[in-house]
């Protein structure tokens, strides 16, 4: 057997890969988190499989419906929302299957800065302007962060900061970052990207807290600042330049 960590998507259940559809609709147990994976993929489940909504479960009991399914002989299908490379908690899975000696595999997901990027409409990466996405979030209430990965140490680069489960901090977040980006730096925030309900700011680092509060946005969401947000007057890629050397 094998345990299959699936990236979900963001939230629209068609965002699913189509290699996330297919291993779904093979697996005799799946394992989802209820309140962030679209209930509508669970019908893509073959009839009679194990539905276990993790969303109350500790690791350990995570870990052991993994074991029991590994000891059964039957494939899961690991649901996690956005993708499984960041923030998904899928390291410490992975740990302990690796000491039982139980296959797994990841499969990709769209995550949740792709999809605020689609719902602004808009390229994260600008010729000139910003070529860095800095993906990061604060520690409140939260696992500590390293020591050196901050808001600070990151608004100094000037890159494009993505920041995740943060929004019910967003006057903290646009305190740190104004000394590095200006008040009048582009900012925007992307709720329930993808989703009937998604809701798109788009403010200033002088006004983007006020917004967050005045829509009572408080979670599924990930807050964005940069210049890159704002980018117009910027020159052409190179990728497609006619002064590119091209092969033939």
């Amino acid at each position: 057997m094998t345990v299959h960590f699936i990236g979900a998507g963001p939230g629209a259940p068609d965002l699913i890969t189509v290699r996330g559809q297919r291993l779904l609709r093979e697996c005799g147990v799946c394992l989802y988190a209820g309140s962030l994976v679209p209930p509508e993929l669970l019908a893509e489940c073959p009839d009679g499989a194990r539905l276990v909504d993790t969303a109350d479960l500790t690791l350990d009991q995570i870990v052991e419906e993994l074991r029991a399914a590994h000891r059964a002989g039957v494939d899961v299908a690991r649901l996690h929302s956005g993708d499984v490379s960041v923030f998904s908690a899928v390291a410490e899975q992975v740990r302990r299957l690796e000491a039982d000696g139980i296959p797994y595999q990841l499969v990709p997901g769209v995550p949740a800065f792709a999809a605020a990027a689609a719902a602004l409409g808009q390229e994260l990466t600008v010729p000139t302007v910003g070529q860095s996405v800095v993906l990061t979030r604060l520690a409140r209430e939260a696992t500590a962060m390293p020591e050196g990965e901050t808001l600070a140490a990151f608004g100094a680069t000037g890159a494009l900061l993505v920041v995740h489960l943060a929004t019910h901090l967003a006057d903290e977040v646009a305190a740190q970052l104004l000394p590095h980006y200006g008040s009048d730096c582009p900012a925007a925030v992307v709720a329930y990207a993808s989703q009937p309900d998604e809701v798109v700011l788009r403010g200033t680092l002088a006004t983007i807290a006020d917004q967050v509060r005045q829509a009572g946005v408080r979670r599924t969401a990930v807050i964005l600042v940069g210049r890159v947000l704002g980018a117009a007057d910027f020159r052409d890629s190179h990728l497609y330049s006619a002064e590119r050397r091209r092969a033939g």
